[in-house]
């Protein structure tokens, strides 16, 4: 929770404005379909959220949110946890991987593209930082 609490505390990446109380938080994360965290020496260093992006018929696109813990980025355990998503969506039965708002400087639009996500399109000034100037968001999809 405190990883997640941070990124929405930096206003630059999630779309939450306010940052996840203890109960919140165990009722937000208890309603994905998995909630998948990376440790090193037994710290929590990043997770991953997965659930579907929409229902019906079209509950078989999944989305997921990552994060890495400040001070760590960089270093490979955002890669992992993307990959190790991608293969559990599968292995949930989603067929693709959407993401919504891939916001425009997040150094993991990188990432996705190199793992083979495509690029649907641009919203421009998608996304409204804590200073209040926007910025393009991305949306992306990954066959499963």
């Amino acid at each position: 929770m405190s990883i997640w609490n941070q990124i929405v505390e930096d206003g630059e990446a999630f779309p939450q404005t306010a940052p996840l109380s203890q109960e919140e938080a165990e009722r937000f994360f208890g309603t994905q379909n998995d909630t998948t965290v990376a440790e090193k020496d037994g710290e929590v260093v990043g997770f991953y959220i997965l659930h579907p992006n929409n229902v019906g018929r079209c509950g078989h696109i999944g989305n997921a949110s990552y994060g890495v813990r400040d001070g760590l980025r960089g270093q490979g355990i955002g890669r992992r946890l993307v990959e190790d998503s991608l293969q559990r969506g599968h292995e949930l039965g989603y067929k693709i991987m959407q993401f919504n708002a891939v916001v425009d400087c997040n150094p993991a639009l990188a990432l996705y593209k190199e793992l083979g996500f495509i690029e649907l399109g641009t919203i421009p000034g998608g996304f409204n930082y804590k200073d209040d100037h926007y910025e393009d968001i991305h949306l992306m999809y990954h066959l499963l």
